[in-house]
């Protein structure tokens, strides 16, 4: 009888059994499994094995699956117990899904991107615009996928996306322009807890450029993630990015493809996510890429080490019977339970007054439920597909009196003529007889069209225009068309471009009018609006259900361009509003809305992202009074985007961005939620008077509720670096709990904060320092709602006003800037530089001491720069260098503000003093 081999041997140490496994393969083989689609190896008995099944908030793409709320939602609840339960249920899903041949057990979840700018397209994957937030919700819900059994995982999960992506627009050409602060203060740590606790076994690389070099080159990938763990996460590469790096409408980074893919191997990319299931690709690249040497065998088993340490772990080589997960059922009861009480902990009450909520039957016998989402439950991209659909209107009917409904859209006809535009499954026509279609506004001037013929979208694909579709669902969305309206009262019917979209002027090719848009008229025979507000009229109360479309107008591909409400979900508010003043409005979006007027008018506003399977059972929880608003908000609701940077400028510092650093008075600020109960806060005691780094400090504080109602509440704890060397957060976030108390009912709250987190980034000595200085110790409701204070003097460092010039200074650990970026210098895989972007730019060194300096020479291309002293425009001239070279400069004593000040073209990367 032949032995066992090491590798199916479960006792025996992990890199042993992943080391003889490896050694087991020939060199081609091995090359192989650098694809996303990596074959079985019949000689050893070794199956295939995929990368990348989707499980963002439940498993998507591969039928019906358990839909949880979308992973905004999840962390809007604070409970971080919860969000971990959804994870172990999507991984449960995903290894019954595996036994039955339709998913591979690397999850590509969850996605841990801090979310900076509301705009952004993905912003329901993500969790938080906190860094720490982020890490402790993504590692909860990596926590639930991977299981905890000591030796197997449930699933594999991979973080996604790093590093510094959020935005859309052109993502495979921008570049994130991380200084040191904001990405080592605010990117990295988003993804560390998760990585560094073992509960993410895996990572994806980003599509976008950071500091103008491709992230899927980025030394950032060894120098920093790999160095959390060891050398064990895996990382893979997002779609079709390989490609990009020498692709010449794309990054054009390298010449070619042998060249490209060999410096992602050798910078950390372990699998290639690349031209679907053509594995061929890869593989021929990378043994072009062997044959010329840029690439050694030991690089290839690097990454293949890495990939089989995975599915080791995962159990594959297991004999029957000792793999823990690989008998996993569903109770697909207890994940519904599940998901409503997911949902219902993600609803947040962001306002609420004058007695409206929550709805009693005794007093709202008759309740109006309008709007586009009343009827509807949406799903997004990475949804799985709904095993059923609990609507607002039917969650709320269950438990009223009497429930009323009106969509409150438009129907409209459209004429040529005596002729009528008709729309079914079977195509576009031009008839006599009456036709007509209800018009979806989702901002921007995009609507959907349903035709009334059929209850069917209006869909253009393939060159045919019919009304056969259930509305978007796909990734290129062929359902969306604008309505252009002419001075002559006509209009045109137009397709709307989306990502690959090939169908614009589907609507006259298909009628066959010629090249130019027909000149149809619009009659509206059903002004959607004031039939909503006539049907309120008649009601005790009316809850208003909108929000977005996952699929249009902001998502994967396309950022938003503002924060408005569509046009006719606002006028539908306010004339319902106007019809009834016992109005609520539910939005239901992938993000935050600026609805100043409605937080006016309205007496209850309420927020939740797309709930899922349960979602009107959990509305109708909450609107009843049920249960409590268990929601917390993740992100600032700003007033206008006027309030907004550019979405492109990752700078968060620089521009007062986010939580953080924002000086305004938001609509909604970070944390803020309101619960039916009322709380007050009491007895805050700082176990120390006075700490150092080493120290843990306890933090205490007695929360009652006050109020007639059970309720939950999120108490937060926040700090203040009073003073600094550098421009510190306005507030932090440091530690929350989320307690639910009986009315007059009281509990102890106690956090432990360790003085070392006190720290930032120095960019004078490259490391993180705590600073000797006060901080104040902010607990409360959220942000901007703080009810106690104290203050805790910490001893740490004095960084003092001087900046040594004895050694090379790398230009981007500079203080202040004006009119540069952050680029790559000219080695393709490592060195960083600032460039000016203008005549005029400059960057600061604050506090550099030249005493005793007699030469600068200064690494970089370009124009010369001219280094100023105290003043970029009007100082001393100290210098004029020209990148690449070194002069003498004149003795100059004491402490200066050394600017170096450039012309458009300069790239500096280090000034480096001689004395």
């Amino acid at each position: 009888m032949s032995e066992t081999p090491l590798f199916r041997r479960p006792g025996a140490p992990l890199a042993e059994r992943v080391e003889d496994l490896l050694s087991r393969l020939t060199l081609p083989e091995k090359v192989a499994m650098l694809h996303q689609h990596q074959p079985a190896i019949d000689r050893l008995g070794v199956g295939a094995f995929t990368t990348g099944t989707e499980a963002l908030h439940g498993v998507a793409w591969l039928g019906e699956a358990t839909v949880f709320p979308q992973a905004i939602g999840l962390a809007t609840s604070w409970n971080l117990d919860l969000v971990k339960r959804v994870g172990a249920a999507t991984g449960d899903e995903v290894r019954v899904m595996h036994r039955e041949g339709r998913a591979g057990l690397n999850v590509w979840a969850p996605v841990v991107n801090p979310l900076r700018d509301p705009r952004w397209g993905r912003n329901e994957e993500g969790y938080a615009e906190d860094p720490f937030l982020t890490g402790l919700m993504g590692d909860a819900y990596a926590k639930g996928l991977a299981g905890d059994h000591p030796r197997v995982l449930r699933t594999a999960p991979t973080l996604k996306h790093f590093l510094g992506y959020n935005n859309e627009t052109d993502r495979c050409l921008t570049s994130s322009n991380l200084s040191p602060r904001v990405l080592r203060e605010y990117e990295l740590p988003a993804y560390r807890p998760a990585v560094e606790n073992g509960s993410a076994v895996a990572v994806m690389a980003s599509y976008n450029l950071v500091n103008g070099r491709p992230a899927h080159v980025s030394p950032y990938l060894e120098d920093d993630l790999r160095t959390w763990t060891g050398d064990e996460v895996f990382v893979v590469s997002d779609a079709y990015a390989p490609s990009n790096l020498a692709d010449p409408m794309q990054q054009a980074w390298f010449p070619d493809h042998a060249e490209s893919h060999a410096a992602a191997l050798r910078a950390g990319i372990d699998s290639f996510t690349d031209a679907d299931k053509r594995s061929d690709v890869t593989v021929e690249r990378i043994t072009e890429a062997l044959r010329r040497e840029l690439i050694k065998e030991e690089d290839v088993d690097r990454a293949v080490r890495r990939a089989l340490t995975i599915r080791v772990r995962l159990g594959e080589f297991d004999p029957s019977g000792q793999n823990p997960y690989a008998g996993t059922e569903v109770d697909f009861e207890a994940h519904r339970e599940l998901a409503r009480e997911a949902a219902r902990e993600s609803i947040t009450l962001l306002k609420s007054e004058c007695c409206l909520l929550p709805l009693d039957p005794a007093r709202h016998r008759t309740v109006a439920v309008v709007g586009t989402h009343a009827g509807h439950t949406f799903t997004d991209w990475y949804s799985g597909s709904l095993p059923y659909a609990v609507t607002a209107r039917d969650g709320l009917a269950e438990v009223l009196p009497e429930v009323v409904h009106a969509e409150g859209v438009d129907r409209v006809v459209l004429t040529l003529g005596a002729l009528h535009l008709a729309a079914d499954e079977h195509g576009v026509r031009l008839t006599p007889e009456p036709a007509s279609f209800d018009v979806f506004d989702w901002g921007n001037g995009v609507v959907t069209l349903r035709s009334t013929l059929n209850g069917k979208f209006l869909r253009a694909r393939d060159g045919k225009l019919a009304a056969d579709s259930p509305g978007p669902s796909e990734w290129v969305v062929h359902e969306m068309f604008r309505i252009d309206r002419r001075p002559d009262g006509s209009v045109a019917l137009r397709t709307h471009s989306s990502p690959g979209n090939p169908d614009r002027g589907a609507v006259t090719a298909q009628l066959t009018l010629g090249p130019r848009a027909a000149r149809f008229g619009l009659e509206t025979i059903v002004d959607g609006a004031s039939d909503a507000a006539d049907l309120a009229a008649t009601a005790d109360a009316v809850v208003v259900v909108i929000g977005n479309h996952p699929l249009v107008n902001g998502r994967e591909t396309e950022d938003r361009v503002d924060l408005e409400l569509p046009p006719a979900q606002d006028r539908l508010v306010r004339e319902v509003f106007a019809a009834n003043r016992n109005t609520a409005l539910v939005l239901v979006s992938s993000y935050p809305y600026a609805i100043g007027w409605a937080d006016t008018h309205l007496p209850a506003v309420l927020w939740m992202s797309h709930g899922g399977q349960e979602l009107g059972h959990a509305l109708a929880d909450v609107l009843t009074g049920r249960a409590d608003a268990g929601g917390r908000l993740t992100q600032t609701w700003y007033r206008s985007a006027c309030e907004l940077p550019d979405i492109l400028d990752y700078d968060i510092i620089t521009n007062d961005a986010t939580y953080q650093y924002y000086r305004g008075t938001p609509l909604y600020p970070f944390g803020h939620g309101l619960s039916y109960a009322s709380f007050d806060y009491s007895n805050l005691d700082i176990s120390h008077a006075s700490a150092a780094v080493g120290d843990r400090v306890t933090i205490t504080c007695w929360v009652t509720n006050t109020g007639s109602r059970a309720g939950s509440e999120v108490v937060q704890l926040y700090t203040h670096q009073q003073v600094s060397r550098v421009k510190q957060p306005l507030r932090k976030l440091r530690a929350f709990e989320k307690v639910r108390l009986e009315p007059g009912a009281s509990t102890l709250v106690s956090f432990t904060l360790d003085v070392a987190d006190l720290n930032f980034w120095d960019v004078t000595s490259n490391r993180f320092v705590v600073e000797t200085a006060r901080h104040k110790i902010l607990v409360g409701r959220s942000a901007s709602d703080i009810r106690l204070t104290g203050t805790l003097p910490v001893r740490g460092r004095r960084i003092g006003a001087q900046r040594a010039a004895d050694r090379t200074i790398r230009a981007g650990d500079h203080d202040e800037y004006s009119g540069i970026t952050l680029v790559a210098t000219g080695d393709p895989v490592r060195g960083e530089a600032v460039r000016a972007t203008e005549d005029g730019a400059w960057c600061c060194l604050n506090g550099t001491d030249l005493s005793g300096v007699r030469e600068v020479a200064v690494d970089g291309d370009g124009p010369a720069v001219t280094l100023r002293l105290d003043d970029p425009y009007a100082g001393g001239e100290f210098a004029l260098v020209t990148p690449g070279s070194a002069v003498a400069v004149p003795e100059t004593g004491g402490v200066h503000d050394l600017y170096l000040a450039m012309d458009a073209g300069s790239r500096v990367s280090a000034i480096t003093f001689r004395s």
